[in-house]
């Protein structure tokens, strides 16, 4: 029997539907294309997205965005599973508005982090981002204890959540060539759509998210980066110490980096 699996697998019929399996359930190999996520993803960073992160999504033939099943749950996913976090990072195809607004071609994937979740509320002002989870103030009291927070009517909002945990995100950002810059704005409050997120770059004044396009449904969700097989930059120089690490890794030796220059020139 053994014989019989590892000959079919060894086989172009086999090593094809092995493939393709790995492609649709488990892993796809992404390329970062822009300086929305700096820097916690840098452009020319190739990472593999677990694709089972959030429930196994109805399996599209990649380049083609041909779904090979029908979307029996009407959801996106042959599989639910559980929905992205707050602060997750997070693959997802660009939703309708994204596509039609910067004439990006069907099937489009984003990465970005989720900020709210649905149920929550959020607004943005003078740059500062301020988040009223759905579960209610005490929860903000016991988990966000170390933020700053205001209380607005009956609702105590987080000042700038996520910005201690990871510190990639940036609001002032260096100029960045050829990226179309998009300053952050102020929003009126809103409350996020149930199943649905709101996505922002870390990168905050160059990234085209959820500010432009709206919220983006689970039916999106794709899966969370995994892990970074191959980087280079611009100049095709390969970045060795970024190679195989995850993206927990990089965002850990972000927050260490920041605080180490934090303690040695007392201002970053």
């Amino acid at each position: 029997m053994l014989k019989k699996i590892y000959n079919w697998s060894s086989s172009w019929t086999g090593t094809i539907i092995i493939v393709l399996a790995i492609i649709f359930f488990i892993a796809q190999a992404f390329v970062i294309p822009s300086g929305s996520m700096r820097t916690t993803l840098l452009v020319g960073d190739m990472l593999f997205v677990k694709k089972f992160s959030y429930g196994i999504p109805t399996p599209t033939i990649p380049w083609v965005n041909v779904k090979i099943l029908p979307d029996f749950n009407d959801n996106g996913h042959l599989i639910e599973g559980v929905r992205p976090q707050r602060g997750d990072i997070v693959v997802f195809f660009a939703p309708q508005k994204a596509l039609n607004d910067g004439r990006l071609p069907e099937g489009t994937h984003f990465v970005k982090r989720a900020v709210a979740v649905g149920g929550d509320t959020i607004f943005l002002k003078d740059k500062n981002l301020y988040l009223h989870p759905n579960e209610g103030n005490d929860f903000v009291k016991e988990h966000f204890s170390n933020y700053e927070t205001i209380q607005i009517g009956e609702k105590l909002f987080v000042v700038n959540p996520y910005e201690k945990e990871f510190q990639g995100i940036r609001k002032n950002p260096d100029i960045i060539k050829g990226f179309f810059h998009q300053e952050l704005f102020d929003m009126q409050i809103t409350t996020i759509p149930d199943d649905e997120f709101f996505m922002m770059g870390d990168n905050r004044d160059y990234s085209n998210d959820s500010r432009f396009w709206g919220t983006v449904p689970y039916k999106n969700v794709v899966g969370k980066p995994w892990f970074i097989y191959f980087s280079w930059d611009k100049d095709y120089k390969i970045r060795w110490d970024r190679m195989f690490k995850t993206i927990q890794t990089i965002q850990d030796e972000t927050i260490f980096d920041m605080n180490f220059k934090e303690d040695s020139k007392g201002i970053y």
